[in-house]
């Protein structure tokens, strides 16, 4: 009998029994967890040894997971057993893959976990251990350290959930500059604790040491419980001057580090573009408004600002920039109480309004010489009004901004695409950050907002001998914010003695230039004989930093050879140093069968929507044949009318288009629906009388769209017959042909049709709902409905589609498949289970637009 006992979680460095066995508790003991970090000029490598045994006369499954920080690099896995030692190897992503799916065929293998938090992302890794043996898991993984804020941080989660004969965590830092100060924090330290911890500090060395014995770690004499549940945490921050910063070699490879402070700060112009669409109700806006009223209170007087918001419409605090003056403050933050959320999310105009504002601005000298211009955008959804290519979007802004001005991109939650938002925010100079949903969402906001309140120099430029640097990382640099710090390394030519550098930037208040020279040998002296090196540190450092640029580079390459040239030096640096990055893989053999595989990738912050978007083909592989009943919306005994079962046809489930596409009122969730109603059927799909609109559809003869709507409006009584040949408008008894050939536009008593050509038909009036259809002709000619402004829609709609609009929300699905996204949609009280799929959207004009989506099937 094998039972499973999952052990040992460590997060940036700590173990965690994710879940005891309650007839063998803590069977798998953990007698030893062992975490040394050494920091050597910022750069961290970190070695995570766990040791353990299985205690019990049978065999038990050990689960090893770690948390590390997402800016590391895996370098080194290995696990022994009794004596035998199982290495991990790291491959080409490709062709990980493609031995990972040939054992996946036969059954053999299971993935590493990959899932990210806030500041992690997860290793996992499984393995049979029989009975009284002992298994050894050593993880290895390098980091740069990034300054934020005037500090570097190292951050440990520790949570063994059981005593532990043998912890600790064990930290040594060299720095050469001279450390200014260096403290540590815990949320679960208490006086018995604070025994167990050391510090041992001079002019450029540190030593931290945590090791709490096994009484120290109880959380009372009487329990066998362990306190260790938490964040422990290492600050600290190094000696700078104003000066061309510190240069440090060692083996033909140089490090520059660069942080001025002390320096004056130049006055910001900024437009804060903020999401009030539906989907940002509840919590999300209340924490957005107490962080804007926290962010304008830190606006200096100097300072430009304004505010634009945005759903359906796109609206402006002011239509210029003030100065941050107390009573224009004051006046803003009346304003930003005010915000609600509802509709749509239109974030190309929001945008382009913010460009233009900047555009005004400056035109009309109300902005000071040496300013500068930035525009933040928070939006927590997909853009659902106006232009919804994504690709268009960045086009357009990028266009609009001509690289005047910096956009930084926040996405507020999981239902953005992060990969929109980074490539909009580096093809124009700034950068992407997700805020994630929790309580301290407003301060996250803040916390941003910081870290770009202070720019004290632009447009650097650092330089070096030309003939003598090879392989040169980034070394221009368009913004600098006090409290953070530039890093350039690069491979020093054998014949150089002296490295020269030579920095120009510019200051708020004159052009500056820094220069500074160092002496190779003198510099390779410093790290010899230190037990705080690590190999060829500088080279590995220089290496990272590179795959690091390459791929952001990537992400913004114009030109597709250009970035296939980017992506191909990533992965040979990525190879040549054994990090495990976007591009490659580790692959773990399983010492109980040497078939069967694990494997490790790099997940990216994009992943994080990746994991719960399952693709089109991932369904169409759990598709039954022709003639068999599946339950697409589940079904369960505990509720029987809760889901409804379909008939299902390759015709039905196989179509990338959903029959409809609609948005859930005063929400950003897209449903996309699919209905199995007999061919050329009518349906009544919507009826609001209170509204006096009324839509019948009818399907075509294959079931896969509809080929005709009728559409009644009852004050003006007006009718509009819709098909793939054109329009029938139909008033005070004479009729109207509007064909698809061409535009054409109508206005009744206020009620305004419009045909567009070959692209959509609108109905719309003032205070009610905007009726669009979309004329969509490939792959085969059909028609798409889809309704704008749905929060006007009363609750007396009824017909298919309209007892959607109102007592209508998404819900958790605790009991979500495991690898699928689902949630429960509440209609009436009935509940559906819906799952996040990707579906082509026939709103979009490309015929490739996808969008994510809801995923419901139903039976008229």
């Amino acid at each position: 009998m094998e039972e499973r006992a999952f052990v040992a979680l460590l997060v940036i460095s700590s173990l965690i029994v994710l879940a005891e066995n309650t007839d063998h508790k803590n069977a798998i003991e953990i007698y030893s967890l062992h975490v040394e970090s050494t920091v050597t000029s910022r750069f961290a490598h970190t070695v995570i040894t766990s040791r353990l045994v299985n205690k019990v006369n049978e065999s038990q499954e050990a689960v090893f997971e770690v948390e590390l920080p997402k800016t590391a690099f895996i370098t080194n896995f290995s696990m022994s057993i009794d004596g035998e030692t199982y290495p991990g190897t790291i491959k080409e992503k490709a062709s990980a893959q493609e031995q990972y799916d040939i054992a996946v065929s036969h059954g053999q293998s299971a993935g590493l976990v990959k899932t990210t938090g806030r500041k992690l992302e997860q290793f996992h890794v499984s393995v049979n251990v029989a009975s009284d043996s002992k298994v050894t898991f050593e993880l290895i993984y390098e980091e740069l350290l990034k300054r934020q804020l005037g500090r570097y941080e190292l951050l440990f989660k520790v949570r063994p959930k059981q005593l532990v004969k043998h912890f600790q965590i064990d930290v040594h830092i060299f720095e050469p500059q001279g450390i200014n100060f260096l403290e540590t924090d815990s949320t679960f330290m208490t006086n018995e604790l604070t025994e167990a911890l050391t510090k041992v500090q001079n002019e450029t060395k540190a030593h931290i040491l945590f090791k709490p014995t096994i009484v120290q770690q109880k959380k009372s004499p009487e329990l066998e419980e362990t306190l260790l549940d938490g964040d422990f945490i290492i600050r600290y921050d190094v000696k700078r001057s104003v000066s061309a910063g510190d240069i440090q070699i060692v083996n033909g490879y140089f490090v520059h580090y660069f942080a001025p402070n002390e320096m004056p700060t130049f006055p910001k112009n900024v437009i804060f573009v903020v999401d009030q669409s539906g989907s940002m109700s509840g919590r999300k806006i209340e924490q957005t408004r107490d962080a804007l009223l926290k962010i304008l209170e830190d606006l200096r007087p100097e300072d430009h600002f304004s505010l634009i918001t945005f759903n359906s419409l796109v609206t402006e605090w002011k239509n210029t920039l003030l100065q941050a003056t107390g009573q224009n403050v004051e006046s803003a933050k009346r304003y930003v109480k005010t915000v609600m959320a509802r509709g749509g999310t239109d974030i190309n105009n929001a945008l382009l309004t913010a460009a233009n504002t900047l555009d005004k601005a400056n035109y009309a000298e109300i902005l000071q010489a040496h300013s500068i211009s930035m525009i933040i955008l928070l939006t927590d959804g997909q853009p659902t009004v106006g232009v919804q290519d994504v690709e268009i979007i960045q086009q357009n802004i990028q266009k609009a901004i001509k690289g005047k001005y910096v956009l930084y991109c926040l996405g507020f939650g999981f239902d953005v695409s992060y990969k929109f938002l980074e490539k909009m925010a580096l093809d124009n100079g700034g950068i992407a950050r997700r805020i994630y949903e929790d309580s301290d969402s407003d301060l996250q906001l803040q916390s941003f907002y910081q870290e770009v309140a202070t720019p004290i120099l632009k447009d650097i430029e650092i330089q070096y001998p030309e003939n003598s640097i090879l392989e040169l990382t980034q070394n221009s640099f368009k913004l600098f914010f006090d409290g953070s710090e530039i890093v350039v390394a690069g491979r020093i030519d054998n014949e150089l003695d002296v490295l020269p550098v030579e920095i120009q930037a510019q200051s708020h208040t004159s052009n500056l230039i820094f220069k500074e020279e160092a002496n190779v040998r003198e510099k390779e002296k410093v790290f010899q004989h230190q037990k705080y090196i690590f190999g060829n540190f500088i080279e590995r450092l220089w290496a990272y930093l590179t795959i690091q640029q390459l791929l952001e580079k990537s992400i913004s390459a114009q030109e597709e050879q250009q970035k296939n040239m980017q992506v191909a030096r990533a992965l040979e640096l990525s190879m040549k140093y054994s990090f495990v990055t976007p591009l490659t893989s580790m692959v773990v053999t399983k010492p109980d069968d040497q078939q069967k595989l694990q494997l490790a990738n790099k997940p990216a912050e994009s992943d994080n929507e990746k994991s719960r978007f399952t693709g089109f083909s991932d369904y169409i592989q759990r598709v039954p044949k022709t003639g068999q009943r599946a339950i697409l919306l589940d079904m369960t005994e505990q509720s029987p009318d809760i889901f409804r079962t379909v008939q299902t046809t390759p015709q039905l489930l196989t179509n990338e288009y959903p029959h409809f596409l609609f948005q859930l009122p005063r929400q950003n969730d897209v449903i996309c629906l699919n209905i199995d109603g007999q061919p050329q059927a009518y349906i009544n799909l919507i009826s609001d009388r209170a509204k006096g609109i009324s839509v019948t559809g009818k399907l075509g003869r294959n079931r896969n769209h509809f080929v005709l709507f009728e559409i009644t409006n009852l004050d003006p009584h007006v009718q509009l017959h819709v098909s793939k040949e054109g329009t029938v408008l139909s008033y005070g008894g004479h009729t109207t042909k509007l064909p698809w050939k061409k535009s054409a536009s109508s206005t009744i008593q206020g009620l305004k049709i419009a045909v567009e050509k070959e692209r959509s038909l609108t109905m719309s009036a003032s205070d009610n709902i905007t009726i669009k259809i979309a004329f969509v002709k490939s792959p085969n000619r059909f028609l798409g409905l889809y309704f704008m402004d749905t929060d006007h829609f009363s609750d007396k709609a009824s017909g298919l589609l309209g007892q959607f609009y109102f007592d209508t929300h998404l819900e958790s699905n605790p009991g979500a498949s495991q690898g699928e996204d689902e949630r429960v949609l509440s209609v009436h009280g009935q509940k559906h289970r819906v799952t996040r799929k990707y579906k082509k959207d026939y709103r979009l004009e490309s015929a490739t637009g996808t969008i994510s989506c809801w995923s419901l099937y139903i039976t008229p």
